[in-house]
C-alpha cells in the first residue's frame, strides 16, 4: 500500500479507538490516556536522553502515572483534592534516585525527566477536569470537542498550506517549522472556530456560544504554539518523528504536540469563567 493509503487506514483506526474510549466508560478513558500519556514520556526520552538513565526515566513515568490516578481518583470519586499533593512523592524519588546514579557524565540530562513531566505529564493528568463534571459523573463529550476542535485546526491549517501556501509564501517561523505558513495559520483558526459553531448548533459543546467561539480561539493559537514546541525539540536533536507506533503518522507525541498546549488552555479559559 502506498503511503497515503496506509495514513488513511491507520488515521481511521486511531480515530475509532479514540472514539470508543471516550464515550463509553471512565476506565477505557483512564487507560487510554495513561498509554497515550506513557509512550508520548518513552518518545520524548528517547529524543532527548537517548539509552541513557533507563531506570530514572521508568521512575518518572511511574510519577506520571502516578499523579494521573490522584487527578483521576480526584474527579470521579471527589476524594479531597489535597491528595494530589502525594504526586510529588515519586517525584522526589526521581530526584533523590538521580544522587545514586555513578555515571554523572551527562547528568545535565536528567533535567528532561522533569521537563517531559511537565510538558506532557502535566496536562495529560489534566484531563480529568475535562472528562469529570463537578459532581463525578464521567462525560466524553467536552473532552471530545477538545479534540475535534484540536483536529480541523490541524486539517485546516494543512489544507489551506497546501492549497494557497505557494501563493502567499509568508512563513509563520521558519527557523523552527519552514513548511508552516501565515495562510496556514489563518486557515486553523478558521477551521477551528467553525468547528466551535457547529459543535454547538448541535448541541454537543454544551456553552454560550460566544464562549464556543473564543474557545475555539484560544485552543487554535495555542494549538501552533504546541506543534511549535514539539518541533524545536525534534530540529535540536536532529530527529524527524518522534516514533513510529501509528503507520505514517509517526509517534503520538507527533500526533498529540498539539493537544498538550491546547487542551489546558482551553481548560484554562472554561475554569475562569466557572463554565468546567
Amino acid at each position: 500500500m502506498n503511503n497515503v493509503t496506509v495514513r488513511a487506514i491507520s488515521g481511521v483506526v486511531f480515530i475509532l479507538v479514540m472514539l470508543a474510549c471516550l464515550m463509553f466508560n471512565k476506565f477505557l478513558f483512564a487507560g487510554l490516556m495513561v498509554f497515550i500519556m506513557s509512550v508520548m514520556l518513552l518518545e520524548f526520552y528517547k529524543i532527548t536522553m537517548g539509552n541513557s538513565y533507563t531506570g530514572s526515566k521508568v521512575l518518572a513515568i511511574i510519577a506520571a502515572i502516578f499523579l494521573f490516578a490522584i487527578m483521576f481518583a480526584a474527579s470521579a470519586y471527589r476524594i479531597p483534592i489535597r491528595y494530589v499533593a502525594l504526586a510529588m512523592v515519586p517525584v522526589f524519588i526521581v530526584m533523590i534516585n538521580s544522587l545514586y546514579v555513578k555515571d554523572k557524565e551527562e547528568y545535565g540530562k536528567f533535567s528532561n525527566i522533569y521537563t517531559g513531566l511537565l510538558y506532557i505529564a502535566v496536562p495529560i493528568a489534566l484531563s480529568n477536569l475535562i472528562a469529570f463534571d463537578k459532581a463525578g459523573n464521567f462525560s466524553g463529550d467536552l473532552l471530545l470537542c477538545f479534540f475535534i476542535i484540536i483536529w480541523c485546526a490541524d486539517v485546516g491549517a494543512f489544507t489551506f498550506g497546501i492549497s494557497l501556501g505557494k501563493r502567499f509564501p509568508k512563513k509563520l517561523f521558519p527557523s523552527v517549522s519552514p513548511k508552516k505558513t501565515r495562510v496556514g495559520f489563518i486557515g486553523g483558526f478558521v477551521s477551528a472556530v467553525l468547528a466551535a459553531f457547529v459543535l454547538y448548533e448541535v448541541n454537543i459543546l454544551k456553552f454560550p456560544l460566544v464562549h464556543c467561539l473564543i474557545l475555539a480561539m484560544v485552543m487554535s493559537v495555542s494549538a501552533v504554539y504546541g506543534d511549535l514546541f514539539e518541533s524545536q525539540w525534534k530540529r535540536v536533536y536532529g530527529v524527524k518523528d518522534s516514533g513510529n507506533i501509528i503507520p505514517g503518522h509517526g509517534g503520538l507525541l507527533d500526533r498529540f504536540d498539539s493537544t498538550l498546549m491546547a487542551m489546558p488552555f482551553g481548560a484554562i479559559y472554561l475554569a475562569l469563567f466557572d463554565l468546567l
